[in-house]
């Protein structure tokens, strides 16, 4: 008898160390176990702290397909059988583990209709299962989970039985720490590539301008602002039109924090696909979806250590919104598809060009987000509200932008200053850096001046109240008919301001004052 348990423990080490991916090592080992004992299901949990989570599975009968998490497979398994699916995650004192940590003892439950001793009994019955085997994995003295042998019959387990699993459970205690040694280096290595790469593009992608230029009082506002909150780990919301700089401020804050030696990752909310943000922000498992070949760290993870900075934020879904005010409450998340939750050490900081308050109030945004992330606001103000800035701005793209295309310009053509001191810039600091450098590109000699065609429009005078009253029903539906082709923009070269030839701030007071609900637009 001793020769026949040696030989079948090398079979399963030899059945087990050909596996790579643990569901399929788990089905091997169920596999090569049948001639003595048969299992329908086996399970690994981990123990982590006071919570122990399912980390692997092997249901007999149930395929599992080429990339598949097990999650999916557990799943799709309680869906045929019309049951939810089993908790993921449990207490240790709802889990057979409490009892095998008190006795250092496989922990035996032979009749679930007859007796259940916890929490996960029930659900396990609900699956169709009445017995099972539950012994611990040990690693180095240590217990680091268990492994779970599952029969759809009663079981009349012998200590033969009891004694042959143990043994295996210690063979197996092997492979599944190396594995999850293998996650955690695979994690590592890849926030170490993204943050490498966050770190790269940063530097390509840098704007030409590295310091906030101007010294309006507006400005200064800001910049005061910048210095009181970067020491902190607070949460910064940065408002401001498009084209302000909002993305420079965090930059400022980031540069100036204590975390300055890890990655600012940045992350347009507007730019991704509604479908791809919860996987771009936290991750996906492999197999979490059509495509997902491979695990994805996500850009939170990518960010740990660091600040995260999250631009157009109010373009997030209802869903994302609750998993980012999840991230702000309880500062964990897990991956698209998986179950594992994962701890970050972040510092947030978003932007908006929108009214959050308004968003919240017209019901698109979430309140309690909003005050989550409204911890520390600073407004970035608009061009239009610091026009003597704009000199020395024009000063400070020209002499870059001509340093390097190799032209010397000497001095700005004052009819030229005063042009752009007149114009509303609805692009802001982005449609000024624009212009002048069309303009040094376009300058032969010393002396760069502007084109008024260069500006999207000349700014009229502003509209009085008798003037709007006079316009009355014609101008609100014209309004309302460019609001419709711009879905509700009022700001930027293809804004409802632009088309009909006014400034933003202009146009925004006739919306208010025509009573026009410019939302219903967008």
């Amino acid at each position: 008898m001793p020769e026949k348990r040696a030989k079948l423990i090398l079979e399963v080490a030899q059945a087990i160390g050909t596996q790579l991916e643990m569901p399929d090592l788990l089905a091997a080992l169920n596999n090569t176990l049948k001639p003595i004992v048969h299992f329908d299901a086996v399970s690994i949990v981990i123990l982590e702290g006071d919570v122990v989570k399912v980390h692997w599975a092997h249901i007999e009968g149930v395929p599992r397909n080429t990339g598949e998490c097990f999650e999916s497979v557990v799943t799709r398994y309680a869906s045929t059988i019309k049951v939810e699916p089993p908790p993921m995650q449990l207490p240790v004192a709802h889990h057979p583990i409490s009892e095998i940590m008190k006795s250092g003892k496989p922990y035996v439950a032979p009749d679930l209709e007859g007796h259940m001793g916890f929490d996960t009994d029930e659900p396990l019955l609900n699956h169709g299962f009445r017995s099972y085997i539950d012994l611990p994995l040990i690693n180095q003295g240590h217990l680091i989970g268990t492994i779970k042998f599952l029969s759809r019959e009663t079981g009349n387990y012998t200590d033969e039985q009891v004694s042959l699993l143990h043994d295996i459970a210690n063979i197996v205690a092997i492979a599944v720490a190396n594995a999850l040694a293998y996650e955690e280096i695979k994690s590592l290595k890849e926030q170490l590539l993204i943050e490498n790469r966050v770190l790269q593009e940063e530097i390509v992608q840098r704007s030409i301008y590295e310091e906030i230029v101007g010294s309006s009082s507006s400005l200064q506002s800001v910049l005061t602002a910048i210095e009181q909150v970067a020491p902190t780990d607070s949460t910064v919301l940065i408002t401001g039109e498009t084209g302000t700089g909002k993305e420079l401020v965090a930059h400022a804050i980031h540069r100036r924090s204590p975390r300055a030696e890890r990655a600012l990752v940045k992350v347009n909310c507007a730019a991704l696909p509604a479908e791809l943000i919860a996987s771009e922000l936290f991750g996906h498992e492999k197999g979490a979806f059509t495509g997902a070949m491979q695990q994805r760290i996500g850009r939170f993870e990518a960010a740990n250590g660091g600040t995260i900075f999250l631009d157009e934020i109010a373009e997030l879904s209802p869903e994302i919104q609750v998993s980012l005010l999840r991230v702000l409450q309880e500062k964990e998340f897990e991956r698209v598809g998986g179950n594992r939750t994962i701890k970050t050490d972040v510092r947030v900081i978003v932007a908006t060009n929108k009214d959050l308050r308004r968003e919240v109030n017209e019901g698109r945004f979430r309140a309690d987000l909003y005050y989550r992330l409204n911890v520390f606001p600073i407004h970035v103000p608009a061009l239009r509200d610091r026009v003597n800035d704009i000199p020395v701005l024009v000063d400070y793209f020209a002499a870059r932008l001509s340093a390097r295309t190799g032209k010397k310009i000497r001095q700005i053509e004052k009819r030229s200053l005063e042009i752009m001191k007149e114009y509303s810039w609805p692009g802001n600091i982005r449609e000024l850096q624009n212009v002048i450098e069309r303009c040094v590109i376009l300058t032969a000699g010393e002396v760069l001046r502007v084109d008024p065609a260069m500006l999207m429009y000349e700014p009229p005078p502003v509209l009085s109240v008798p003037a709007m009253k006079e316009v009355g029903s014609d101008r609100k539906s014209q309004i309302e008919s460019v609001l419709r082709e711009t879905r509700g923009k009022v700001y930027g070269p293809n804004g409802a301001a632009a088309r009909l030839g006014v400034p933003g701030t202009t146009l925004e007071s006739q919306i208010r004052s025509l009573g026009i609900k410019k939302y219903l637009y967008k």
